[in-house]
């Protein structure tokens, strides 16, 4: 659950620290106070959109961070994905905590860390889908949309949607493949033919990868190689076969040195010198004999070389390339021709295709199962919900309606239908549901869907303003949904429940009450959060009830925090006798 979070200057918020408990939170505060800032705040913790507009007014950047502790159910599900990604997870025993930190500067650039470690922004929002659950004021809208309606049931039905996306995407891959087969299968043909014979061409000559640099190396060297002999056979003459060489001239000027260094040290280095030179001679001439002993004139080869080259030219200019990448085109046309014949197999593409509907199919008829498993017990807990939500005698229903054609969702399509009132006929729920109602409902879906996961989901959940729209006794039943959502006060392993309210009856049932005040420092417009109890949450109560806070207003607010939390103490004893009556003796 978010054990705290730590703003500084963010948006109006100079310098915030705020801790917060399991069990129900309320945020109110007045209108523009700044209710939803602790929302804004942690969806940009958690990698939500960030730009310059976020840091506070004459403040360098705007820093954020979450701490989170994890039960331990959810630190050994995380565990891995952090150590995959690189995080630091030294620290965790049986449970763990994770500190998220994001930094946007006033330029709109945007940093993140985990743990210390740098992170992505897509790193952050995986990790806030196992972390918090947020249901917004307009989370109604989402029911009317049929994506997030699937994306709903399946989350409720347990349906494996990664592998049946899978399979369909590899469904509609191979499909594609042999209907462009069959649509393209003259075009293919005649490219398939161009391509064999393009082949065939360049097998003939067969050219090797760096034959043409050897090729050419050997060419040369046989085209000059009387000059080469010529030019080896004159310079051995000069360096030791003529009657006066280089060598012996050498000989002699060492001897006659050597024969008065003695006498002149001053000597000593040119007579090195000369028998270097001596040395390099002698090995000038050893490789002289090495090349007038192995080089022969060999018209027989040269002309092979000479028809060679030219084939390697002539191809060269007709498919205009460098003669030194014709081994890489020939190996792009196999390759080429190799995709063509698969492309034109249309009995093995057939079978593909098949094979590929066949793996959908089973993710499908698996999904379809579970979907018609789910469907019922879904709509029955909404609608018992429904109840208490100002919908007495309504009626909720999860549709499920076979499809004509196969679709990436499965084998049939997913609607929520509702009747109002008792003797109604269900009917789509954007059609028959005012927006009061839908608010009402996703309330009670939200509701419904988290009890449900129960020990699966989140262990915090944030509900922003999403009871706008209802009233009264309503408002009563919303507050003890809230109230029971985060029974679990104070228990490691309990529910945090935040919610943003502008309703009395609501902030009267939470376990604990954030207030939200703004106010002018100077020249800029501030925020602070404060938890509120005692007196002061009365007077908030009594406010949130008539505007002006009078003695009766706080009588009624003292009235309803009394009612709501013997209400509170009522259940919670209930809850434990049961447990006890479930332990052994």
């Amino acid at each position: 659950m978010l054990r705290r979070l730590s703003l500084r200057d963010f948006v109006i918020v100079t310098e915030l620290d705020i801790e917060l408990d399991s069990g129900f939170t309320a945020l109110t505060g007045e209108t523009g106070a700044g209710k939803s800032i602790l929302i804004d705040a942690l969806q940009l913790t958690l990698g939500s959109r960030g730009d310059a507009g976020v840091v506070r007014e004459g403040a360098a950047r705007a820093d954020l961070s979450a701490e989170f502790d994890l039960t331990p159910a959810l630190a050994k599900r995380l565990r891995p994905w952090l150590d995959e990604a690189g995080f630091d997870t030294s620290e965790w025993a049986d449970a763990g905590s994770l500190l998220l930190r994001r930094v946007v500067d006033a330029q709109g650039k945007s940093r993140a860390w985990v743990n210390g470690g740098a992170a992505t922004l897509t790193q952050l929002r995986e990790l806030g889908e196992h972390l918090v659950d947020i249901h917004g004021q307009h989370a109604w809208q989402s029911l009317t949309r049929p994506d997030s309606v699937r994306e709903l049931v399946d989350e409720q039905a347990g349906v494996d949607t990664v592998a049946l996306q899978t399979t369909w995407t590899a469904r509609r891959e191979a499909h594609k493949r042999l209907h462009d087969a069959r649509t393209k299968q003259a075009d293919l043909e005649r490219e398939r033919e161009r391509l064999q014979w393009q082949i065939a061409e360049l097998d003939k000559l067969s050219p090797q990868a760096g034959e043409w640099d050897e090729l050419n190396a050997e060419h040369t060297r046989l085209s000059h190689g009387q000059s080469i002999l010529d030019a080896a056979r004159l310079a051995l003459d000069a360096i030791s076969e003529a009657d006066v060489n280089a060598e012996g001239l050498a000989a002699r000027a060492v001897d006659a040195l050597d024969a008065v260094a003695g006498y002149e040290p001053r000597l000593g280095n040119a007579l090195e010198v000369l028998r270097e030179a001596q040395a390099q001679l002698q090995d000038a001439a050893h490789s002289l004999h090495g090349v007038l002993g192995h080089t022969e004139l060999d018209p027989d080869r040269l002309n092979e070389l000479d028809a060679r080259v030219s084939a390697w030219m002539s191809l060269a200019r007709r498919h205009r390339r460098p003669p030194a990448e014709l081994p890489e085109l020939l190996q792009g046309w196999k390759a080429e021709l190799t995709e063509l014949d698969a492309a034109t197999d249309l009995a093995t593409l057939e079978r593909g295709a098949e094979q590929a509907h066949a793996a959908w199919l089973k993710q499908a008829q698996q999904a379809s199962k579970q979907r018609k498993q789910a469907a019922p017990r879904l709509s029955d807990a909404i609608s018992i919900a429904m109840q208490d939500l100002g919908m007495a005698g309504g009626r909720f229903e999860v549709a499920l309606s076979p499809v004509d054609e196969p679709q990436s969702g499965g084998l049939e399509t997913i609607d929520f239908l509702v009747a109002g009132h008792a003797g109604s006929t269900p009917r789509p729920l954007a059609k028959v549901a005012s927006g009061g109602e839908l608010s009402r409902l996703a309330l009670a879906i939200a509701v419904t869907t988290t009890q449900q996961r129960e020990g699966q989901g989140v262990a915090t959940l944030i509900f922003d303003e999403i009871d706008s729209g209802v009233g009264g006794a309503v408002a009563d039943t919303v507050g003890r949904l809230m109230q029971r959502l985060g029974e679990a006060q104070g228990s490691r392993e309990g529910r945090q429940v935040l919610a943003v309210t502008h309703l009395a009856q609501v902030a009267a049932c939470a376990h604990h009450h954030l207030l939200v005040a703004k106010s002018l420092q100077g020249k800029q417009t501030t925020s602070r959060i404060g938890e509120v109890s005692s007196e002061a949450r009365e007077a908030e109560v009594a406010r949130m009830l008539g505007g002006a806070v009078s003695d009766t207003s706080l009588a009624h607010a003292r009235v309803m925090l009394q009612t709501a939390h013997a209400t509170q103490g009522a259940a919670q004893a209930n809850t434990t006798r049961a447990k006890s009556r479930k332990e052994p003796a």
